[in-house]
């Protein structure tokens, strides 16, 4: 019985702690590697090679700064309807989408993951 509690309180201890490591902690970094070529690929072929805006709207910190973050993880999840841009959310799990959202909302002067 001890050993059973014991088991559930260091699976809910590992639990708090990996909710709070952050993102790109729980996105391994060959994934995050994967998530940034597929922004620069996919999300720029319509959102411009350089994501400064093209067919889509720019991607830039500046263009999204003031937007709230459920309001672009909808976005990235569910598409927008009658546009081009289709929804992610079967492709992307939610931590992922939160990852490429620290991406694009990172300071300008935030070194590059793949350059």
């Amino acid at each position: 019985m001890a050993s059973k509690l014991y088991h559930k309180l260091l699976v809910l201890a590992i639990c708090l702690q990996c909710a709070s490591a952050g993102i790109a902690e729980t996105v391994s970094p060959q994934r995050q590697e994967e998530l940034v070529y597929l922004l620069r690929q996919d999300c720029g072929s319509c959102h411009g090679m350089t994501l400064k805006g093209g067919l889509g709207p720019s991607l830039l910190p500046d263009a999204l700064e003031g937007k709230p973050d459920e309001y672009l993880r909808q976005v990235i999840a569910k598409g927008v309807p009658e546009t081009a841009m289709p929804p992610w959310e079967n492709i992307l799990r939610p931590e992922e989408i939160d990852f490429l959202l620290e991406y694009l909302t990172r300071p300008a002067d935030t070194p590059e993951l793949n350059p």
